[in-house]
Formats: structure tokens, C-alpha cells, sequence
């Protein structure tokens, strides 16, 4: 064992305790940490040769990299979809380290029910039913492209075909139709073969980001009875719209689609007694699509997939090797998404639920949506600023009376809060999203005081 190494193993009680001090300081001085900000370049080190020890490595990182990472663990990181991460969710992530389990397969430990379990929880959580099964990817974009790739083995059965097996080419053309898809739909219809341009958009209703149903109706009786993939929104990522789920599914009693709903966030609606309607029907999709680092407050990376048809989800993505073992009764879950090897990611879920239960979770999800309703209450006080949508759930979407980029960048430069740009109905727009496990109306109350200052 090398020096440095030895070194380590000796003393691994102190440098873990130095390591948690620090860590403790980190989160300490959130507040005063910018929120985000344009770090400074930092020059590439050269590659060591031999190494200075964890606590040398621990210095270097404080030195050289730690002054550009940004607050966003902080309560005013309103860009993006982006949480935090629960103190439990923190242990559990420690722990994820520590114990180090492959959770891909069910020999030799019992992580993998632990999977299942924590998948469980959060299947009941979301008011999905026992029919729905589900398995642990990396984030969103990967869950829309496994449910996507279900879809894809289901449509090929209706069409006598395993794509699995026999490939696109022995398919053709499945039509996908959605409303107002998020990016990563595009992105997974390009990894899947299927390409970007087999995404039929569908109108939606006026001011809205929710499909027409009628116009989606239309658009599967065009159809003449093929097969097709319909994707649903249960949240879209500028104004939190939502599909009528109810809708949609009565449209199956004429015409034959895959219900995929991408509820990355919007599912999170299910916890609030104000907004569960929002997502009624939701446990009759075929496939779902939940991101948990974002409302459930889990380290990156953490999302999870169900689907109604893990029958066809191990024909697509099976691994066979005369090392593995074969599969007998319930999947390992290798036999589930395109990873074999991953860290046991529902470990951090785990803690978090056992922690703070339904209750907890709900107390998070409703705070949020408070604070938004609270922004967006403010802004429209303020002069020259539009809401482009109503305030649906936790996403506040609205113009200002100057160039969206500047006024981005100023909110960034202030250290005080993070705002992320986007585009509504081709209006440019400002997106100021709440998430996080620490956010109240105090911080909406500084991000309005914040924007009342640098707006003209």
C-alpha cells in the first residue's frame, strides 16, 4: 500500500471528522456564499505523481476550486428545477459512499430491496398503484428515455415486431404526439432511433401550455388505428401546466396510444391537498417519468421510472452473460435500464422518506408553492412587470421592461439569488423556480426586493 495511502487508512476517524467540519461550515455559510456566480478560470494542474493524502487533497480543492462553486444548496437558487438536499438526504448519501453497494443485482446484499422498497414508498406517495413498478436512473432525461423505450417495444408489439430483437428497421415510423414536450423527450426520441422529428406537435389551448384534447383526438384519429406514443405534462417547465391526465385516458376507448407522463416535478402535486387533482389519472399511464433531486430534495443524481409493462421493460434492456444470473422472479435491476453497474441511489430517497415521511415532504412541497404565489404577488406590484401565466404551482414565468439576459446576469452578480432565462409564447421571459427544502416567503420577499432594485 503507497504511503499516502497507508497514511490515510491510519488516520480515516480524523480526516472524516475534518471532512464533516468542513461540510458543516459549507452549509453554515450558505447566506453568505453568492448563489451563483462566473468563477474565475482556474489553470489546469498538472496530473500528480504521487499524491498528497486526503487531507493535502482536501486543502487543494478549498484552494483552488471551492470559491467558484456556487450557494445552489441555498434557498434563493431559483433556477432551473433545482433542490436541495435534506439533511437526511445528506446522511444517506455519506452512507451511499461508505457501504459502496452495486444495487444493480440481488446477490450478496440487500440493497436492491432496499430499492424496492424505497420505490414502493414512493409509488404509494404519488398515488401510483401496485400494478406500477419502478427502478432508479440518473435524472429525468434518462427516465423519459426508458419509459420512451418501452413505449417503442410496446408499439412494436401491436405491430407483430420486437424491436428489441429484430431493430428499428423491421418497425418504421412511430408517430409520438405531445403538446408542449420538455427538451429531454427530444433528446431521448434521438438516442431511441426513433429522431427528434417523430414528435408530432399538437396544439394547445389558448395561453396555455396543456394539449388540446381535441386537437389530440384529431390528430390519433389521423391515425386510422396505428399505434402511437402519447407523451402528457404534468407540469411543463415554464408555467407548471398540466395535462387533463382523465382526458387523455378516455380517448384509449377509441384509439390504441402508450400514455407516457413526464411528472418530473408537477408530480410532486400529488402532495398537496390543493393540487392532487392536478395529477388524477396519473396511475393509469403506462410509463412516469418523477425527478427526485428535484422536490424530494436528494443529492444529484436521483430520479426514478414506472412503468405498468415491466414485462416489455426487460425485453428492452436484459443483460445476459454466463457471470450474471438469470432471471427468476422478480428483475434485478440491471435487467431494467441501460446501466448495469450504478451506486445505490435509492439510498439517499430512503433516508429522506424515513426521516420526514409524507408529512415532512408535503410541509416542503407546499412552502414552495407558497413562496412562489408569493413572488408572484409581489412582481405584479411592481411596474413594467408582466406574469405570463398564472402562478400554478411552484414556478414563477414573467417579463420585464429590459433585456431578460442583463437583468439574469445582474440577479447572479448580486450574489443574492439565481434566476434562469427562457422563451413564452415568444415572449423572453424570466423563470424563477422554488424547490428547495430551506425556501420561505423570506426569500421571496428578498428576490422581489431584489428585482424592484434592478429593475428600470
Amino acid at each position: 500500500m503507497t504511503s499516502p495511502l497507508a497514511g490515510d487508512l491510519a488516520a480515516l476517524p480524523d480526516l472524516l471528522q475534518t471532512t464533516r467540519d468542513y461540510a458543516v461550515s459549507v452549509l453554515a455559510g450558505l447566506d453568505d456564499r453568492p448563489v451563483a456566480r462566473d468563477p474565475a478560470s482556474v489553470p489546469a494542474a498538472p496530473l500528480p505523481a504521487e499524491g498528497a493524502g486526503t487531507a493535502g487533497a482536501l486543502a487543494e480543492f478549498q484552494r483552488r476550486w471551492a470559491p467558484g462553486f456556487s450557494g445552489s444548496a441555498g434557498p434563493r437558487y431559483l433556477g432551473f428545477v433545482t433542490g436541495g438536499t435534506t439533511p437526511a438526504a445528506l446522511a444517506g448519501d455519506w452512507l451511499t459512499g461508505t457501504f459502496d453497494q452495486n444495487g444493480s443485482n440481488r446477490s450478496g446484499s440487500s440493497a436492491a430491496a432496499l430499492e424496492d422498497e424505497t420505490v414502493g414508498w414512493l409509488g404509494e406517495m404519488f398515488g401510483l398503484g401496485a400494478e406500477h413498478s419502478g427502478t432508479f436512473v440518473s435524472g429525468a432525461t434518462m427516465s423519459n428515455l426508458v419509459g420512451l423505450a418501452i413505449a417503442r417495444e410496446w408499439v412494436g408489439d401491436r405491430r407483430g415486431v420486437s424491436v428489441a430483437r429484430h431493430g428499428l428497421a423491421a418497425l418504421g415510423e412511430i408517430p409520438v404526439l405531445s403538446g408542449a414536450a420538455h427538451s429531454s423527450v427530444f433528446k431521448s426520441l434521438s438516442i431511441l432511433g426513433l429522431g427528434r422529428d417523430s414528435l408530432r406537435p399538437v396544439a394547445t389551448l389558448p395561453d396555455r401550455e396543456a394539449v388540446d384534447v381535441t386537437a389530440l383526438a384529431a390528430a390519433l384519429e389521423a391515425l386510422d388505428g396505428s399505434p402511437a406514443i402519447v407523451v402528457a405534462n404534468a407540469g411543463t417547465v415554464n408555467t407548471v401546466d398540466f395535462d387533463d391526465l382523465r382526458a387523455i385516458l378516455a380517448l384509449r376507448e377509441r384509439y390504441p396510444f402508450w400514455l407516457h407522463v413526464d411528472a418530473a416535478f408537477g408530480g410532486f402535486a400529488a402532495l398537496s391537498p390543493a393540487h392532487a387533482h392536478l395529477v388524477d389519472g396519473l396511475a393509469e399511464a403506462d410509463s412516469v417519468c418523477v425527478d427526485l433531486h428535484k422536490w424530494l430534495n436528494v443529492p444529484y443524481d436521483g430520479a426514478v421510472q414506472f412503468t405498468r409493462h415491466r414485462d416489455l421493460q426487460v425485453r428492452v434492456f436484459q443483460n445476459a452473460a454466463a457471470y450474471l444470473p438469470p432471471i427468476t422472479g422478480t428483475p434485478d435491476h440491471f435487467h431494467l435500464t441501460p446501466e448495469n453497474s450504478r451506486r445505490l441511489r435509492a439510498l439517499t430517497a430512503w433516508f429522506t422518506l424515513a426521516a420526514y415521511g409524507v408529512a415532512g415532504h408535503r410541509e416542503i412541497v407546499t412552502r414552495a408553492i407558497d413562496a412562489a404565489h408569493h413572488l408572484g404577488e409581489r412582481l405584479q406590484a411592481v411596474p413594467g412587470v408582466q406574469l405570463l401565466a398564472p402562478v400554478r404551482l411552484n414556478v414563477v414565468c414573467f417579463a420585464v421592461p429590459m433585456d431578460v439576459t442583463d437583468l439574469a446576469q445582474a440577479v447572479a452578480d448580486s450574489g443574492e439569488a439565481f434566476l434562469t432565462p427562457t422563451v413564452y409564447q415568444g415572449k423572453p421571459a424570466l423563470r424563477a423556480a422554488f424547490s428547495n427544502w430551506r425556501t420561505t416567503r423570506a426569500d421571496a420577499d428578498r428576490v422581489a426586493g431584489l428585482l424592484e432594485n434592478l429593475l428600470p
